[in-house]
This record gives C-alpha cells, sequence and structure tokens, in this order.
C-alpha cells in the first residue's frame, strides 16, 4: 500500500479506498496511488477526519476541484464525521511517491 500516517489504521483503509475515486484529471491517476496523500487521522470525541495532502505542484490547475472531490469522498464515507482537508506542499510531492500500481498505470498509457 502507500505510506500514508495515520492513528486508525482500520478507518484509514476505509479512507483511502473512498480516496481512491478520486482522479487527478489531468494525469488520469488516483490521488492515493499517485502519492498525494500524506496523512489521515481521527478524531474520535470529536468526529473529525483530518487529511493531510499535497498537489503535484503548488500551482495545480486543479487543485481546488481535487481537494473538494477529496473531502466529498471522505464525507460519504464517514457520515457521522466533519471532514477537514488540509494542503501541504511540505514535503514537495516527487515521482518516488507514486505507487507500485501507480506505476504500472503510468507505463501502459
Amino acid at each position: 500500500m502507500t505510506n500514508v500516517i495515520s492513528n486508525n489504521n482500520l478507518k484509514c483503509t476505509v479512507a483511502l479506498a473512498a480516496l481512491q475515486d478520486v482522479m487527478d484529471p489531468e494525469i488520469g491517476l488516483n490521488i492515493v496511488d499517485l502519492g498525494l496523500i500524506y496523512q489521515v487521522d481521527f478524531d474520535e470525541e470529536e468526529k473529525i477526519v483530518y487529511c493531510t495532502m499535497t498537489l503535484t505542484t503548488q500551482f495545480c490547475p486543479m487543485g481546488e476541484s481535487i481537494t473538494s472531490a477529496a473531502t466529498e469522498s471522505l464525507k460519504l464515507s464517514f457520515p457521522e464525521y466533519e471532514v477537514n482537508v488540509e494542503l501541504t506542499f511540505d514535503p514537495p510531492w516527487s515521482h518516488e511517491l507514486i505507487s507500485e500500481a501507480g506505476r504500472e498505470f503510468l507505463n501502459e498509457r
């Protein structure tokens, strides 16, 4: 799988499965296999999902669309939770973050 940090691995697996439906429209690969998801944490007391992610570039023209889709995807999987998606560019995204499945997909194109 990916190197996503989480305080709840079981719920993180559910979150990542949902986020695999979110595509980077320019690349045609989902944001999980692209390595854009850095961390997914769950605050059980406050019922909040915190997702820290990045984009392939700070100037990604689809950035707002991708983060909105990630938020909506997590809301569908965790309807009883508030969803907080935060963008970070530290560390910056690099090709090394692409999963094995993602590399295979991109090489087949």
